[in-house]
């Protein structure tokens, strides 16, 4: 096979203020992880995050990173997370992508994502913040710490429970059906998202 020709890109002098878009754009499908919270007065805050994914199984940790507002000025995921240490990740799927959208709208103090969108928050097992009575599947996380580099913040949440809707989870193998499950995947910035009833089967060598 012959070599591809390919363009070098310089993320950290030439082309550094477009890594976002081109990273973002590059590293796809990601799941979504609609995050909720609660702050320390009990306010619900619900917001979704593609730069997430799970990053363990012993223990079960997921990793999620929310931004800043502006420079140095947390986002209320971010906030509510450092001050109780608590969260849910809710998945997205493609009956729930619209209403994810909504709570990314910037709304006025006091104003609930949850109620903006139509969603229903559901009382967790062990946490504080409510799951979302719409997702089909919701991972009950406490923060295991928070890792920053430069204007970057990995949050790690090892996961303490998780719901699944009804008919999602086989429970004779344990695995997820693919046939009832179609998560959105987030594709490229700053509107692009695919579905992911496209599938295959590629069974490793050996």
């Amino acid at each position: 096979m012959s070599q591809v020709e390919t363009m070098e890109l310089d993320l950290t002098s030439t082309h550094r203020e477009a890594a976002y878009a081109i990273l973002a754009g590059l590293v796809t499908p990601r799941p979504i992880a609609l995050v909720s919270t609660i702050d320390i007065h009990g306010r619900v805050n619900a917001a979704p995050f593609s730069f997430f994914n799970v990053l363990g199984a012993n223990p079960p940790i997921v990793g999620i990173c929310p931004g800043d507002r502006e420079p140095g000025v947390p986002k209320d995921t971010a906030a509510n997370i450092s001050a109780t240490l608590e969260f849910v990740v809710n998945l997205v799927d493609e009956d729930l992508g619209e209403r994810m959208n909504l709570c990314a709208a910037s709304l006025p103090p006091g104003v609930s994502e949850l109620e903006h969108a139509g969603l229903t928050a559901v009382a967790s097992s062990v946490v504080k913040p409510p799951r979302i009575g719409e997702a089909p599947a919701s991972l009950e996380c406490v923060s295991r710490g928070t890792i920053e580099i430069g204007h970057n913040r990995l949050i790690i949440g090892e996961v303490l429970r998780v719901h699944v809707r009804e008919g999602i989870f086989n429970t004779e193998t344990w695995r997820i059906d693919p046939a009832d499950y179609h998560p959105l995947g987030r594709m490229q910035s700053p509107n692009w998202y695919c579905r992911t009833k496209d599938m295959f089967m590629m069974n490793r060598p050996g």
